[in-house]
C-alpha cells in the first residue's frame, strides 16, 4: 500500500477492510474471534479496542507464512475444538451469505478442511486449486511454486478455510519451510490431510469478488466501488430511488428508509440516516447525520447535524456538529451553523453564521447576520427566543438573549439583552454629505454621473453645500 497505515486498517465504505471482515465474519455467530496481528500492530490492536473489543489480537512476532500465522492463533486458544474457520483480513466483499456456505458445507460433508475458492479470468498471484479425477481437493500450489501446466488453472484458492480444529492442529505441526518462499503455507496443511486419507472439500464462491483481496491503491479503489454497487442495489430494491448510482457513495452502516431520494452527487457517510420521503442531492455529503422524513438537502456539507422533518437545507450550507434544524426550520443559500438550534418553522434565508445558539421557533433571522460567538479567548452562547425578527446585517454579539417577539433594526449591533417585543436599535443615525464627489472626485464617472443627474433632476438637485459632518460624525 506504500502507507504508514496497516494494509487492512485502509477504509472502503466507511469501514476498514478488516472491518468488514470482522463484520462478515459476526454473521455466523462464532464462539470465539482471533485477529493475528504483525505489522502496524499498535495501530490494529487500537481499531480492534475500538470496533470489536469482542476480538482477541494475538501477535505473531515473527511473519513466518500464513500457516505460522494460524498455528499461533491456536496456541491462544489450546482448549479450542469444533470448527476453526480462517479468513484474510483484506478481504472486505467477503460476504455473509458465502461464509454460511463455507461453513454448512463443512458440516453437511465431514470433511476435515473445506476450502473456499473461485473462478477468475486472470488468476495471476492467486494460488491454484489442483483436483483429482473425482473431482475432490488434490492440492494448492502457490503461484512461486506452480508448474506451467498448474498456473493454466483458473480455480484459486481465497484463503478462507473451515477445518476441524483437531485435524488441523495435528497438521500445522506437520508443516515445514521447503518452498520459494521458505514460510509455513496453510496450503500445505490439505495436502498433509490428503495423505491422511482425511476429506478435503471445496466451495465455489458465487461472486469472485467475494474473495477478492486488496493488495495496493488500486485494488482498493475497485473494492470501494464494487461495496458501492452492492448497498446501492440493496437499498434500491428496499425502495430506495438512486438517480445516478455511479456518482452516489453510501457507507456500510448509513441507514435509509423507503422512498428516499438521492440525486447525483450525494455521499452518505458513517452512522448518516435519511428517513422516508426525504430528497438528498444534488451534490450533497452528510456525515453522521440524522435527516427527517420529507426533508430536502441540496448541495450542501453536514457533519453531526440534526435535520428535523419537512426542513430545508442549502444550497451550498455548512451545517456542522451539534447543529439541530427543527421541523420545518430552513437554512438556506450560504449559512453556515455550528452547535445551534433552530425551532421548529425558524428560518435563517441566506448569507448567515450562526454559532452557539439557540433560535425559538417561528424566528426569522435576516440576510448576513452573524452570531458572534467567541470573544478571542472563550466561545459564548446567544439565545433568541420565539418569533422574532432579526433584521438584516445584524450582529448579535454573545452572550446576549432576544426576548419573543423581538425585532432588531437591520445593521443593528447588538450587546445587550433585548426585552421580549422590544426593537433594538444598535447603530447610529446615517449622514448624508451632499455634492461630496464633485468636490471630493472631480473628473471620475461618478462626478460626471451625478452632474447628469442634478441637472434632470426637478428642483436642479438642490441640497446641503457644507460639509453636512458636525464633530460627532453624525447628520445636521
Amino acid at each position: 500500500m506504500r502507507s504508514r497505515t496497516p494494509k487492512v486498517l485502509h477504509a472502503a465504505a466507511g469501514r476498514s477492510l478488516l472491518g468488514h471482515v470482522l463484520t462478515s465474519v459476526r454473521e455466523i455467530s462464532p464462539a470465539r474471534v482471533v485477529v493475528v496481528v504483525g505489522a502496524g500492530r499498535d495501530k490494529v490492536v487500537a481499531h480492534l479496542a475500538e470496533t470489536a473489543p469482542e476480538a482477541l489480537p494475538v501477535v505473531q512476532e515473527r511473519q513466518g507464512g500464513t500457516g505460522h500465522a494460524v498455528r499461533t492463533a491456536l496456541e491462544a486458544l489450546p482448549d479450542l475444538t469444533g470448527t476453526v474457520v480462517v479468513t484474510a483480513g483484506d478481504t472486505p466483499l467477503l460476504s455473509p451469505a458465502t461464509l454460511q456456505a463455507l461453513v454448512g458445507t463443512h458440516a453437511a460433508t465431514g470433511a476435515a478442511a473445506t476450502v473456499l475458492t473461485a473462478l477468475l479470468d486472470d488468476p495471476t498471484g492467486y494460488g491454484r486449486v489442483l483436483r483429482d479425477p473425482a473431482g475432490n481437493v488434490a492440492a494448492i500450489v502457490e503461484h512461486r511454486d506452480a508448474t506451467p501446466e498448474e498456473l493454466a488453472v483458473h480455480e484459486i484458492n481465497s484463503g478462507i478455510y473451515a477445518f476441524a480444529a483437531d485435524h488441523l492442529r495435528s497438521a500445522l505441526a506437520q508443516l515445514t519451510t521447503d518452498n520459494a518462499q521458505g514460510e509455513e503455507y496453510l496450503t500445505d496443511v490439505l495436502a498433509i490431510l490428503r495423505e491422511q486419507a482425511r476429506p478435503v472439500a471445496a466451495v465455489v464462491a458465487p461472486d469472485a469478488l467475494d474473495v477478492a483481496g486488496v493488495n495496493d491503491r488500486s485494488q482498493l479503489a475497485l473494492a470501494g466501488a464494487a461495496l458501492r454497487d452492492r448497498l446501492l442495489l440493496r437499498w434500491m430494491r428496499a425502495g430506495v430511488t438512486v438517480v445516478d448510482p455511479l456518482t452516489t457513495w453510501v457507507d456500510a452502516d448509513v441507514e435509509l428508509a423507503p422512498d428516499v431520494t438521492l440525486l447525483p452527487g450525494v455521499r452518505l457517510h458513517g452512522r448518516t440516516s435519511v428517513a422516508a420521503g426525504a430528497v438528498v442531492g444534488p451534490d450533497t455529503t452528510l456525515v453522521d447525520t440524522e435527516v427527517g422524513a420529507d426533508a430536502v438537502v441540496r448541495s450542501s456539507t453536514c457533519e453531526g447535524a440534526r435535520i428535523g422533518e419537512r426542513a430545508t437545507v442549502g444550497p451550498y450550507t455548512f451545517l456542522r456538529p451539534g447543529t439541530v434544524l427543527g421541523a420545518g426550520a430552513k437554512a438556506g443559500g450560504f449559512v453556515e451553523m455550528k452547535n445551534a438550534v433552530l425551532g421548529q418553522e425558524a428560518k435563517v434565508p441566506h448569507l448567515s453564521y450562526v454559532g452557539d445558539a439557540e433560535v425559538g421557533d417561528g424566528t426569522n433571522v435576516g440576510a448576513a447576520t452573524i452570531f458572534a460567538n467567541y470573544d478571542g479567548v472563550a466561545k459564548h452562547r446567544t439565545t433568541v427566543g420565539a418569533h422574532v425578527r432579526i433584521g438584516s446585517d445584524t450582529v448579535l454579539v454573545a452572550p446576549v438573549t432576544v426576548g419573543d417577539g423581538a425585532y432588531t433594526a437591520a445593521g443593528s449591533v447588538v450587546t445587550d439583552d433585548v426585552p421580549p417585543g422590544a426593537l433594538a436599535i444598535g447603530r447610529s443615525r446615517q449622514g448624508t454629505v451632499d455634492g461630496w464627489v464633485e468636490r471630493r472626485r472631480s473628473g471620475t464617472s461618478s462626478a460626471q454621473a451625478a452632474q447628469e443627474a442634478r441637472r434632470a433632476a426637478p428642483d436642479g438637485g438642490g441640497g446641503n453645500d457644507g460639509d453636512g459632518i458636525d464633530s460627532e460624525g453624525v447628520g445636521r
